[in-house]
């Protein structure tokens, strides 16, 4: 029989962590709490693709110098992003000389980095893993959409790719916050085949996930300080209210989306709100990663939400299947 859920006899905790964000992200409600931003979004390379490999290389940087620890100390790095064959993570991590593990999850990369990194860790295998996801509007757009020049509209479902970057370092020692419990998530598929609708695509992964999740453990929504997925963005959290409150559930008192909130919708213009690899993985390292450390939250659910989709499986009409990985955090065990 399938084991559903990992309970970690050693929790792993979560040690340092770091964000590198764009410039809309700068000016969005947690514009202040982002270690570090770059109003150009170029972050000083020639491409966007480079731009978004240059704000993984900074932002680990930034979370080994936190956590006090050199190359040598990390034992692998599970890393990914949006780009064909993750080549941003590949070539933006290059120089650590660290093992790498290149991992595509679409938006739901930074739950599955963190669920691999505690599982190795967890287990002995390794003592310090880095989890590192990142995105970029403009090679993801370029990539899945239409270039920029191109001036394409956007329907009110679209989400907007965050240029962002979170890493994280997962160590056998430390002080928490621990990732407790984890579960890998079932690629699901409704049939939404409109790559500018993300969020109607991964609700049902989430809604999947979350179920499962709440069933196997006995819990419910209010057993829980805040529950955050990412990126459903306004189209997906909404789906994901009314499904769960229909399956008995109601989530609204601790639920939250970082798509949903890494923009002030109306004030920015985002229509469905925010998506992409690092929009998940910036808000946790720069806000509720915090608010578990200050004890503001003390147990909360992560479920990373992914559209695993391609550029030929959109051009060829095919339905994008979603997926939904969790990890439950705690401050203390």
């Amino acid at each position: 029989m399938r084991k559903d859920i990992i309970k970690f006899k050693n929790p792993p905790s979560i040690i340092s962590r770091a964000s590198v964000v764009g410039n809309k992200e700068h000016q969005g409600p947690f514009g202040g709490k982002y270690d570090m931003y770059d109003e150009t979004d170029r972050f000083g390379m020639p491409t966007w693709e480079q731009s978004e490999g240059e704000m993984q290389r900074q932002a680990l940087n930034l979370a080994m110098k936190k956590a006090q620890l050199k190359a040598e100390d990390i034992d692998a790095i599970f890393a990914g992003d949006l780009i064909n064959q993750c080549t941003s993570s590949s070539y933006g991590l290059l120089d650590f000389d660290i093992p790498y593990f290149g991992l595509y999850g679409a938006c739901s990369t930074c739950a599955q980095a963190l669920l691999l990194s505690s599982m190795t860790v967890s287990s002995g295998s390794f003592e310090n893993c880095a989890a590192v996801t990142s995105s970029h509007n403009c090679s993801a757009e370029r990539q899945f959409r239409f270039p920029l020049e191109y001036g394409s509209q956007r329907p009110p479902t679209a989400q907007w790719t965050a240029t962002a970057s979170g890493a994280f370092i997962v160590s056998s020692k430390g002080k928490g916050p621990y990732i407790v419990e984890a579960m890998g998530g079932i690629s699901t598929d409704m049939g939404i085949n409109d790559a500018n609708n993300m969020g109607a695509a991964m609700a049902p992964a989430a809604i999947s996930t979350l179920s499962r999740y709440f069933t196997v453990t006995g819990t419910k929504p209010a057993d829980f300080d805040k529950i955050i997925t990412g990126d459903l963005g306004f189209e997906g959290y909404s789906i994901v209210i009314d499904i769960m409150e229909k399956q008995g559930y109601d989530m609204r008192p601790v639920y939250t989306d970082c798509g949903l909130v890494i923009y002030d919708r109306e004030a920015q213009d985002m229509h469905a709100g925010g998506s992409g690899c690092g929009c998940s993985a910036a808000l946790m390292a720069a806000n509720f990663l915090e608010e578990i450390e200050r004890g503001i939250l003390n147990d909360v659910l992560f479920i990373g939400t992914g559209a695993l989709l391609s550029q030929m499986s959109v051009q060829q009409g095919l339905s994008i299947p979603g997926i939904a990985h969790l990890v439950r955090i705690r401050r203390e065990i």
